[in-house]
């Protein structure tokens, strides 16, 4: 099986290539925007049409959630023009997309984890940006997986690095402790996106690991795993004001995974330990 990574140098990008190149039965083409420009539809269709995979995974996005309050036209071209081009030329060769989505396509004014089903209503570009990329796979593509997943840390830069190099030079930190969401390890999204793409269950999922906090909470359990002896303050995110708005609670439910049987997530402690132990 010939699988095609789009954004293959960020996190998710990263890690689904290590875990399929341990399987001798997949052929990987690793792409980052040098080798394919997802945004121009003539490059994709060639290289799609001369490669020919069998699945396409696309991790590109424009992901500077801030940055896209302003960078408005690439946020749209990179995170809803290219996944609609993806999907055209996919539906063309007959070829799976999965398209990995965020959970800022929710407003985040929920009280319960939100599945995936539920009312979609973005509050930022980055968001809106994201859900309409949803929407042209849906549109364009009948052979699709739209993954949405959220607070994912793996090998790059996230909040994990980002606390315990504050911690080398800090007594304290400020971290919020209004915005719920569950802490997602590229390992285990990764599995769940290998596992997804080798079925025929066609749809939109969430993927995220199981259980919730918020980033206070988040940050703490790291300096316990750590044993790092640091003040963590609990601020709100009136107090730490930033460009684009946060979902003040945005858990998913994982729930379509668990009705075709492909619910491998971790609780996101467990996971957590794995990540820290091996940094």
């Amino acid at each position: 099986m010939k699988i095609l990574i789009t954004g293959s140098k960020g996190q998710l990008g990263l890690e689904l290539t290590k875990q399929l190149e341990k399987e001798k039965k997949y052929e990987i083409i690793a792409t980052d925007r040098d080798e394919l420009n997802i945004i121009d539809i003539n490059s994709v269709n060639e290289f799609l049409l001369n490669n020919k995979p069998d699945v396409v995974i696309n991790c590109a996005a424009h992901t500077a959630v801030d940055l896209c309050e302003t960078d408005v036209e690439n946020a749209y071209k990179i995170n809803a023009v290219g996944p609609r081009n993806l999907a055209i030329v996919c539906e063309k060769i007959g070829a799976k997309l999965v398209q990995v989505s965020t959970d800022y396509v929710f407003d985040g004014n929920g009280t319960r984890p939100y599945r995936e089903d539920d009312t979609t209503c973005p509050n930022s570009i980055y968001g809106t940006s994201k859900l309409m990329g949803e929407n042209f796979v849906r549109e364009f593509c009948s052979r699709y997986f739209v993954v949405r997943t959220a607070w994912l840390y793996g090998e790059g830069n996230n909040f994990v690095r980002t606390m315990l190099k504050l911690a080398e030079t800090n007594n304290e930190l400020n971290v919020v402790n209004d915005q719920f969401g569950s802490p997602t390890s590229t390992v285990d999204l990764a599995k769940a996106i290998i596992d997804l793409m080798n079925t025929e269950h066609y749809g939109v999922y969430h993927g995220t690991c199981e259980g919730q906090c918020s980033w206070y909470d988040f940050a703490k359990k790291i300096f316990e795993i750590k044993n790092i002896d640091i003040k963590v303050n609990p601020v709100t995110s009136e107090e730490f004001k930033r460009p684009a708005p946060r979902p003040a609670y945005s858990v998913l439910d994982n729930f379509m995974l668990k009705l075709v049987g492909l619910n491998s997530f971790r609780t996101w402690e467990k996971s957590l330990e794995e990540y820290l132990d091996k940094e």
